[in-house]
């Protein structure tokens, strides 16, 4: 699938994205191949693959901005020391490597840039589809090179497809989506990075998540913002204060949908 650059992309954001496609072509498809065709669903053979996108990331990503690398191969003293710095790559070479290694689709692989503390550019990459998300801090967020504006919402909560991920929810909150859900369906294909993608395409209508770490929704939540969503943490208003290492997640696209969806989450 043929992207188009959009305009006034900066120099820094072209590089990443020339990065992750380089990444995506040499190191996931040819193995994403023989996945599907040889039915390879040990964990080595996935690892194997991020390790392998790793290293390409690095070399790259270093090379556009000499900055470290910020991802869950650190301990988390040293996460720490890096966010505190303010200047970091943060990535995630494969989200979600367990699907990638059952041969699902759903996975991508995501990059975003920490400047001054802030998240000032994110490149969500979905290999298998080659669909190619990204944002700049204050220029908006695209497609494969288009603005990203979103399809048309549900109009009301009940007519909702939602994105919920269980796993980290309080068991009052999962007992009260299990017995009487307030909208019309869920999904949760398990890749934080393309869930947020999704939501500012408007594919899902409302998003919640229990808790997610730095390079989960570092990309995603900038691609949010700037396609014009709207987002909170579970506990508190401002998404910027919530947890760093284990940040809860409310999203819609739509104002309306995400005040219903937040409140009816809040109980």
């Amino acid at each position: 699938m043929k992207t188009v650059a959009p305009l006034g992309m900066s120099a820094v954001l072209k590089a990443v994205i020339a990065a992750v496609k380089l990444a995506a072509a040499e190191e996931i498809k040819p193995r994403y191949t023989k996945i599907i065709q040889q039915r390879k669903t040990d964990a080595n053979f996935a690892a194997d693959v991020a390790e392998a996108v790793h290293s390409t990331l690095t070399k790259k990503l270093q090379a556009i901005a000499h900055v470290p690398i910020l991802d869950e191969k650190l301990s988390p003293q040293e996460q720490h020391a890096l966010w505190l710095s303010g200047e970091a790559w943060i990535i995630n070479p494969i989200d979600s490597y367990s699907n990638l290694m059952r041969g699902l689709p759903y996975f991508s692989i995501s990059v975003a840039l920490l400047r001054e503390g802030k998240v000032a550019l994110g490149v969500v990459y979905a290999p298998v589809d080659e669909e190619l998300f990204v944002a700049e801090a204050g220029k908006g967020a695209f497609l494969n090179g288009q603005k990203i504006v979103g399809s048309t919402t549900a109009s009301t909560l009940d007519a909702a497809l939602a994105s919920v991920d269980f796993r980290r929810l309080n068991t009052l909150l999962i007992a009260r989506l299990s017995i009487q859900p307030p909208y019309y369906t869920h999904r949760n294909f398990g890749a934080c990075a393309l869930d947020w993608c999704y939501i500012a395409t408007g594919r899902y209508d409302v998003y919640l998540h229990g808790g997610q770490q730095l390079w989960d929704y570092a990309a995603g939540a900038l691609i949010l913002e700037e396609a014009g969503g709207f987002v909170c943490c579970i506990e508190q208003n401002d998404f910027a204060l919530g947890n760093i290492w284990q940040r809860s997640v409310i999203a819609s696209r739509d104002l309306k949908l995400f005040e219903t969806w937040r409140d009816w989450v809040r109980g």
